[in-house]
């Protein structure tokens, strides 16, 4: 803490900005909005560093030179460190606090060894969340998105959870008026990466009146365009014209059998679009089956039930869920790496490596 009484944050990640995805969004307006409670907010992220693209993933660069964070820490001499993602920079920080005896918190957005495994057989799952737990435990708070999600990792073997939920920009996601367009059928809208793990094929082949919208980009785009020529992939959206592409379709459709949340489903709730998806974490916690959308076993049903709820029942159900709810839960659940006064002392004893 510096004389005014500002309080430090550190944020690793390795996730971030020009990247277009939930973890970017939660990180950047999350550290915004605890800006008011007088905590200032540093994020270490590969663009700090040299760095490649990740194979497949050419937008998603990798830190090189780690060594580097260490100096950063020393640096910045914070008062709290979040480490946000189990990559590079996160092993490096990960490393770095436990070297140093230094209390930390963590969050896990992301099902990565489901991810793995789908570009990788070989790779167990379990061997996937074997790495995970390894990793989280030792953080005094690990912050996760859904209620399911942490009664899943607690049977799991992970420990000191939080369940820290997400929230949704109601300014700019709202609903608007309809806006003309010469189908005559029900415009189905899904967003996000397109990526194997996304399971947007079990969109895409699916035989069923209306027409089907892809907006976002990633590495299966170029197979998918070629595969689906009558699906309209526009690339990414952002700001108004994301907005308009929510509030413009009929249904929303989430296929992923893997994501922790979903953050696009709230967007699109905010908007007054109904969601369908699969019964399976993520969709449970953020669809209400009847009321803001329908989750089935069957994609096709779902959709089909989905395009009967009333539009205003979405946009109510996300006007619960605000940033400022998520931030204050992420902000009390930092915790100080020293006492009053204590700053971070290299020269104190070297806990044990976990």
């Amino acid at each position: 803490m510096d004389e005014s009484g500002i309080k430090k944050l550190v944020i690793v990640t390795d996730a971030w900005f020009p990247q277009t995805n939930g973890v970017v969004t939660t990180l950047s307006t999350v550290s915004g909005l605890i800006a008011d409670q007088d905590i200032e907010t540093t994020v270490i992220h590969p663009g700090l560093f040299w760095n490649l693209p990740v194979p497949g993933y050419p937008e998603i660069r990798m830190a090189i030179n780690t060594w580097k964070l260490a100096k950063l820490l020393d640096q910045q001499q914070p008062d709290f460190v979040h480490i946000a993602t189990e990559a590079a920079l996160g092993m490096a920080a990960r490393k770095y606090m436990i070297k140093r005896g230094l209390p930390f918190t963590t969050s896990l957005h992301t099902r990565f060894p489901e991810y793995i495994n789908e570009r990788l057989p070989f790779v167990p799952v379990d061997l996937g969340y074997r790495f995970l737990r390894w990793f989280h435990n030792p953080a005094q708070q690990t912050l996760v998105t859904t209620p399911s999600l942490e009664r899943e990792l607690q049977e799991l073997g992970f420990e000191h959870m939080k369940v820290w939920g997400r929230g949704v920009d109601l300014d700019l996601y709202q609903p608007r008026d309809p806006e003309e367009h010469d189908m005559q059928e029900p415009l189905m809208l899904y967003v996000g990466r397109v990526a194997i793990e996304k399971n947007l094929r079990a969109f895409l082949d699916l035989r069923i009146f209306g027409k089907k919208i892809v907006v976002g980009d990633g590495p299966s785009m170029a197979e998918l365009k070629k595969d689906y020529p009558e699906v309209l992939f526009t690339g990414y959206r952002y700001g108004e014209e994301l907005a308009r592409e929510y509030a413009r379709a009929d249904v929303f459709v989430f296929p992923s059998l893997t994501d922790t949340f979903g953050l696009v489903m709230l967007e699109a709730m905010a908007c007054g679009t109904p969601v369908a998806a699969y019964p399976v974490t993520g969709p449970i916690d953020v669809v209400k089956d009847g009321l803001t959308g329908a989750l089935d076993d069957d994609l096709e049903a779902a959709i089909k039930r989905a395009l009967q709820i009333p539009r205003d029942n979405c946009r109510a159900y996300a006007l619960e869920h605000s940033w400022r709810h998520c931030a204050d839960i992420f902000a009390k659940a930092l915790v100080p790496i020293h006492s009053q006064g204590d700053s971070l002392d290299l020269s104190q004893p070297v806990a044990k490596q976990s």
